[in-house]
């Protein structure tokens, strides 16, 4: 079209370009009178939102469309979807082609960047047929709602549980982690490395050989998480806040521990108590935990740490398993937190969780090169000693720590957990 208006206005400097716009104009009509007529109509194109899958933070997956097209013409489309916050799209615009009289599936690329509740709105549609002059557009209403849960990928990743669940599927529902439990399992023979303390007196008489007794590792014991959600857990390491780390840490060993029919309950805290769970046995109480924390978000507030504390000897009254994540780089906060892991030590089993921060190791590897390079390293060993001699004060008060990068928190975390249950340390 603009090009004929172009012939239009040059007609006057040359006459023949005034005819000769003309009958573009006009073959521009009839070609738009035949893109008209060949169709597709509005109402033959319908457009609709695919299944919803799972959606973990930070695992691509995709947005599913379904498009049928019921006219008698093939169909060149683009997909619009309306932005999220909590999405990132690998792809704006989705196109395609669709054939007469069928049903195309189309899937768009994209990446949960956050916990919590997803409104999925409105889609914007074009479409045009092979002439390609005319582009119909639609906006079609299909609001849908998904939730973007905490990445448990780690715990498939982890090979030897994985082959345990394996097992369960096939048949086997009980967990036997053989350790210094009181539950009597079986005897066996003696072998070179057995602790002295393993030989069964009694056992050894009567067969005339040394034995050692075997016994399983206790069941139903508590598991505790608590949960950090305030100022210092906001801070972010690469993409992901620390609190993200921490929650699909928490949840990932907490479904190992369902495995074991340990009870899991869990405290998040932040000016006050947040969410609070009493620990339960059941795979319902996994699910009811997990809705619980899926969209629970950290505050930009200060921790009442002796709160969290309080409520914990309140409601604790069996030995337990503590797993308390946070950060201590405030040393304000740091002497409050030792203070009261100390005095929970005394009675259960406490792990202090920290993440460590690969901007700070970065800051401590490179030499600097200017005076902002200095600060930073300076900054970052600060740091740093700080954190050390905060580990060192807890495990002198006999506090666990794990101390990881944030990526190999939730491995680092199952590991300390199957290490405490085989050596019966609970």
């Amino acid at each position: 079209m603009g090009g004929v208006a172009a012939l239009v206005a040059l007609g006057g400097v040359w006459r023949p370009l005034v005819a000769l716009g003309v009958l573009a104009a006009a073959a521009l009509a009839v070609g738009l009178a035949a893109d008209l007529a060949a169709g597709p109509r509005h109402g033959d194109i319908i457009l609709e939102r695919g299944p919803v899958e799972h959606f973990a933070l930070r695992v691509k997956t995709r947005l599913r469309y379904v498009l049928t097209n019921r006219s008698k013409v093939a169909i060149r489309f683009g997909i619009v979807d309306t932005p999220v916050e909590r999405l990132r799209y690998d792809i704006d615009d989705l196109g395609g082609s669709a054939l007469p009289l069928s049903q195309t599936n189309v899937d768009r690329p994209v990446t949960p960047v956050a916990r919590g509740g997803v409104e999925l709105g409105r889609l914007y549609l074009w479409f045009e047929n092979a002439i390609g002059l005319l582009r119909r557009r639609a906006r079609v209403s299909a609001d849908a709602h998904l939730r973007v849960y905490p990445d448990l990928s780690a715990v498939e990743r982890y090979g030897k549980l994985h082959a345990r669940n394996r097992l369960i599927d096939a048949g086997l529902r009980r967990i036997r982690m053989r350790g210094i439990g009181s539950e009597f399992e079986s005897l066996r023979d003696w072998s070179a490395g057995d602790a002295f303390r393993a030989i069964d007196w009694k056992a050894t008489a009567r067969r005339g050989r040394l034995m050692v007794a075997q016994y399983e590792v206790e069941r139903s014991q508590n598991v505790m998480l608590v949960l950090d959600a305030g100022r210092l857990m906001t801070a972010r390491v690469d993409e992901q806040r620390k609190f993200d780390y921490a929650i699909t840490a928490a949840l990932s060993v907490a479904s190992i521990a369902r495995l074991a029919s340990d009870k899991i309950g869990f405290v998040a805290f932040a000016g006050t108590i947040l969410e609070a769970l009493a620990p339960r046995a059941t795979a319902a109480s996994l699910a009811h935990l997990g809705e619980r924390l899926y969209d629970l978000e950290p505050r930009f507030e200060e921790s009442d740490y002796s709160e969290a504390f309080a409520y914990l000897r309140t409601h604790l009254r069996k030995r337990s398993l503590v797993a308390f994540f946070t950060d201590m780089i405030d040393p304000v906060a740091q002497s409050t937190v030792l203070a009261e892991v100390g005095s929970l030590a005394r009675r259960h089993v406490v792990v202090c969780i920290f993440m460590n921060d690969a901007a700070v190791e970065r800051a401590l590897a490179r030499e600097p090169q200017t005076a902002l390079d200095a600060y930073a390293e300076s900054v970052a060993f600060s740091l740093e000693r700080e954190r050390r001699s905060a580990v060192a004060t807890l495990e002198r008060l006999g506090v666990l720590t794990i101390d990881v990068p944030a990526a190999q928190l939730s491995t680092a975390l199952v590991d300390r957990y199957l290490r405490i249950k085989q050596r019966g340390m609970i």
